[in-house]
């Protein structure tokens, strides 16, 4: 019996449109998480919830890396999950339905059991 316990990246996020370079690092890295066959989780807090409101990532453009949409649909398309802060998305007045699909609002206990379930974290 193999005890090894899978890998798996969670990668917290708390930019937003306003620095397109970190805000489109965590997609980066997450893509390339998931091309590796590790499973990758991407939280967004703070103003990073932003990101995640349909519209917002076709706007998010930063130097020398692919744009924030494309990255988010190759993302998407390979299984990738995206957990939203519930609390950041209310403060800011973000509901449900302003959402990408394949968001998911989340509050503090899932972002903890996320973490501790990951092998790696990173943080932007």
């Amino acid at each position: 019996m193999n005890d090894e316990k899978q890998e798996k990246l969670l990668i917290l996020a708390t930019h937003g449109p306003e620095d397109s370079e970190r805000a489109t690092f965590p997609f980066v890295m997450a893509n390339a998480s998931l091309v590796m066959d590790v499973p990758a989780t991407v939280v967004l807090q703070g103003y990073a919830v932003v990101l995640a409101q349909k519209g917002v990532a076709g706007h998010v453009f930063a130097g020398g890396l692919p744009p924030l949409k494309d990255l988010l649909d190759s993302f998407f398309a390979q299984d990738g999950k995206l957990l939203v802060c519930t609390p950041c998305l209310k403060e800011r007045r973000i509901d449900s339905g302003m959402l990408i699909e394949g968001a998911e609002m989340v509050a503090a206990a899932r972002v903890v059991m996320e973490t501790l379930g990951a092998t790696s974290t990173l943080s932007y």
